[in-house]
């Protein structure tokens, strides 16, 4: 199953921290240890993910524990924060073993079941447990007849080791559960506790009741939430939070007296935190993040393992060249339309001779760019690495605007105000323009469908992937009728490339970005001379970026402005293109026809403060009437009053 939200693909660096050499990242540091006192070293690591089905990082993470064991002078111990059995090129055949078998010889004294452990299903959890040598905790998240930790999870778990005793327990919340799985938790008869209120008490009855000298709280929450946790925490008896799930770069911070840390994703870093424990309490602390860099050597076991199994699948076989960098990053794929996308979804659109294909952006994964160059299966696997099947259903176009309305993030939302506005999916055979912005009419506008304007009434066949057929990451899908190819949407996109030599996919205007609109305008084209445009600027325009205003066609054709005059404390946008490429653009319209256009351009806003994006962004709906005989004549657009 894919998720709907995972931050990785933020480049988050915190204020607590500096990359030195590539290597290392500093920490808080305090006092260093009085006399009497034990160092205890807690390594930990989250989010093992993609990471699981390469021979790259993971064996490296493995032999950098084993070194930071060695070295410790005192007591270690081993956590993780969740997420580390999926998803991963190699779940459709090994599920959680691959993992599992490398997390084994790691030896970790803990994990926490995360929304990933679940992508096999509530029942196999206890499959995922059995087969592994660690315990798996689910503090919060209990049966609901008992109270106890549901089947094949702990509670907690106290480590004695150096005379020193650690208490461990484990948390979600409610996104990494009811917000990332398809599982009806309550209908299975578990009951997810407030982890503010379970993790503290917890703690509190650690630290009395079996006198344990820490607290670890493994908490699968992302950094929001674990400092929602330190500062429900009271009394102070959650010593350090573990935090996975938003895969953030945190070296160990002191947050309301709790130490915080998150060491990204997939096996990139590893998070070292030194607690002087002094008169059965930590008293301070040392940490870093340690990067895991190609200078650290693989564990010859782990490699072993990831080997076989991907031997097994034959992951290294190459399938298609790629002219352009595929862009598989999170960042991109949350945000806007992506090359990468677009080869996913135009597979899937195919496969089933569909109108329309989406697929939601927690679907693709590894975080990574690949090419130019040749793309493997293992590559491919490795993006889309869950056991989603490739569905088809029919949906009107009034819910095909609603299914694409449902993951619109707004700058003003909550998220938006944490990681920008987002429009969360790739599309195929479709364009529309989303407005992320509480006050919009409209959160999804001017569809087109196949270059048509989209009919409410009309119905479109629609391919989307098994995960959000089954209305996961919000989509409104669960009640349709669907057929499904029974085909794994990895095996969907291999088959579409392997009929190719080469691709060099593109951004082709499929998902365009409005904040604030412009008067319509209509211009005449005739092949010759300039096309000037003029605009009544809205009042929050301070600058324009020229190389961004371009003019765009329904079907995807676009032609940069030649020249874009906005000067400070000007209120008229004037656009100047070059008449006989339009017309050129716009070849396939006969004399006397009305062809509707975009303008689109990228702008300083002095209202809007966006997070992720560079600018905002203006939109003129354009109507061109072409002119095929006129010769030496040159059109003007007026601005007109506005069309929304």
């Amino acid at each position: 199953m894919s998720r709907d939200r995972d931050y990785g693909r933020r480049d988050v660096l915190r204020a607590g921290g500096i990359v030195l050499g590539g290597s290392l990242v500093s920490g808080s540091a305090t006092a260093a240890d009085g006399d009497g006192s034990t160092t205890l070293t807690l390594l930990s690591y989250n989010d093992v993910q993609t990471a699981a089905a390469e021979d790259k990082n993971f064996p490296r993470l493995v032999t950098l524990i084993e070194q930071r064991r060695a070295a410790a002078d005192g007591p270690v111990v081993v956590v993780g924060g969740g997420d580390e059995v999926g998803p991963h090129a190699l779940s459709p055949i090994s599920q959680w073993r691959a993992p599992v078998d490398v997390l084994n010889e790691v030896d970790p004294d803990a994990d926490v079941i995360g929304n990933h452990e679940f992508d096999y299903g509530l029942d196999p959890i206890s499959d995922v447990t059995a087969d592994s040598e660690f315990p798996w905790l689910a503090t919060n998240l209990v049966d609901s007849d008992t109270g106890e930790a549901f089947d094949g999870t702990e509670s907690t778990n106290i480590v004695e080791r150096g005379g020193v005793s650690v208490g461990i327990i484990g948390l979600v919340d409610e996104g990494a559960t009811f917000g990332k799985t398809n599982i009806d938790f309550n209908e299975e008869g578990l009951t997810l506790e407030d982890y503010t209120e379970t993790g503290p008490a917890e703690a509190k009855r650690l630290k009395e009741e079996e006198e344990v000298d820490a607290v670890v709280a493994l908490a699968h929450t992302g950094i929001g939430d674990a400092e929602a946790l330190a500062e429900a925490d009271a009394d102070d008896d959650i010593d350090v939070i573990v935090v996975g799930d938003d895969e953030q770069f945190y070296p160990p911070e002191e947050v309301d007296g709790s130490i915080v840390s998150e060491a990204r994703a997939r096996a990139r870093y590893l998070s070292e935190i030194e607690l002087t424990i002094d008169g059965g309490e930590v008293t301070s602390f040392d940490g870093q993040l340690i990067e895991v860099t190609d200078d650290v050597e693989k564990d010859p076991t782990a490699s072993q393992i990831i080997n076989e199994y991907r031997g097994e699948v034959s992951l290294d076989s190459p399938v298609v060249e790629t002219e352009t960098p595929l862009d598989a990053t999170f960042g991109s794929n949350y945000h806007r339309e992506t090359n990468y996308g677009n080869v996913v979804t135009d597979a899937m659109r195919e496969r089933v001779d569909a109108d329309v294909a989406i697929t939601n952006a927690g679907g693709i994964r590894s975080d990574s760019v690949y090419g130019p160059g040749e793309i493997t299966g293992g590559d491919i696997f490795n993006t889309l690495p869950f056991p989603n099947t490739v569905v088809s259903l029919e949906l009107t176009g009034e819910e095909l605007v609603e299914t694409l309305e449902s993951q619109v993030i707004t700058l003003e939302s909550e998220t938006g105000q944490n990681f920008g506005e987002e429009v969360s999916q790739q599309t195929s055979g479709v364009r529309f323009e989303w407005v992320p912005h509480e006050d919009a009419d409209e959160l999804v506008r001017d569809v087109y469908v196949g270059g048509e304007p989209l009919d409410p009434d009309e119905t479109y066949e629609v391919a989307v992937n098994s995960f959000i057929a089954n209305g996961g990451s919000g989509y409104p899908l669960e009640d349709k009728v669907a057929e499904d190819t029974g085909e794994l949407q990895a095996t969907t996109v291999v088959n579409y490339l392997e009929e190719k030599d080469t691709i060099a996919p593109t951004v082709e205007g499929r998902m365009q970005r409005v904040d604030r609109d412009l008067p319509d305008a209509a211009v005449t084209v005739d092949g010759n001379g300039k096309v000037v445009a003029q605009f009544d600027a809205p009042d929050d325009v301070e600058s324009v970026a020229e190389d961004t205003v371009a003019v765009w066609t329904t079907d995807g054709e676009h032609l940069d402005a030649e020249h874009v005059a906005f000067g400070e404390g000007d209120e008229t946008l004037v656009v100047r293109l070059d008449d006989g490429d339009l017309a050129d653009t716009i070849e396939d319209a006969a004399d006397g026809d009305e062809v509707s256009l975009n303008l689109y351009a990228e702008y300083e806003s002095s209202e809007y403060d966006h997070v992720y994006f560079e600018r905002s962004r203006l939109n003129a709906d354009v109507t061109a009437t072409v002119r095929r005989r006129g010769r030496g004549a040159s059109g003007r657009g007026r601005a007109a009053p506005p069309g929304r």
